[in-house]
């Protein structure tokens, strides 16, 4: 039964209206390039209002162990998202040195990416359309018939180009654990629209009811 995870989130009220409409996660950024980066103190009152009813997710691309692992505890992050180059060990010592789940993010063009992958011991997998200069936040999907060869076992997260529109053919061609959206829902980056928030959940929902 897919889960939604919504990322990119930089205000209490986007989080909120997610976790209202049944959202698992709620994603934030701590990647200065990235047009919807969390400034630190609006992630604290987000984990600090929501936390308890699903999961905050802090995002990351090649930080250090001690950069994840002071925002993780200033925050009060329950899952970590490692979106860049980090290895197998790391990933590793981050769950070590946090207590939070780890979702390892790849960038897919081809099955190579996803055999890439399988030294990846983490909690969950995460799978995103590749773009040469953006980690994530793409607006593209990626070739949605890979997912069956993969064979990692990890619970696999579908991101990449998602909206109320097709979030349904790539829950049935997939099977995920969860989907990924940030780009698919909003009215600017960093900014949810809300009618697009509600029915890309109402979407992805209705096929665990249907």
């Amino acid at each position: 039964m897919p889960r939604v995870k919504i990322c990119g989130n930089t205000n209490l009220a986007d989080a909120e209206l997610a976790a209202d409409l049944g959202a698992w996660a709620v994603g934030l950024i701590f990647h200065p390039p990235s047009p919807r980066a969390c400034r630190e103190e609006d992630a604290v009152e987000i984990a600090a209002a929501l936390r308890r009813r699903l999961e905050i997710v802090g995002v990351f691309v090649n930080p250090s162990l001690d950069e994840v692992a002071a925002t993780a505890d200033r925050v009060g992050l329950t899952m970590l998202q490692l979106h860049g180059d980090e290895g197998p060990a790391f990933c590793a010592e981050a769950a070590r040195r946090t207590g939070c789940k780890v979702i390892k993010a790849a960038q897919v063009r081809s099955l190579a990416d996803l055999q890439a992958l399988e030294p990846f011991h983490t909690d969950l997998h995460l799978l995103d359309a590749h773009h040469d200069d953006l980690r994530g936040g793409t607006g593209t999907t990626f070739d949605w018939d890979l997912v069956s060869r993969r064979r990692s076992p990890q619970p696999l997260i579908v991101s990449g180009g998602l909206t109320p529109g097709n979030v349904q053919d790539a829950i049935a061609a997939t099977r995920p654990f969860a989907v990924d959206v940030a780009t698919g829902v909003e009215a600017e980056p960093g900014r949810k629209d809300p009618r697009k928030l509600e029915d890309f959940l109402n979407s992805a929902l209705e096929v665990v009811t249907s």
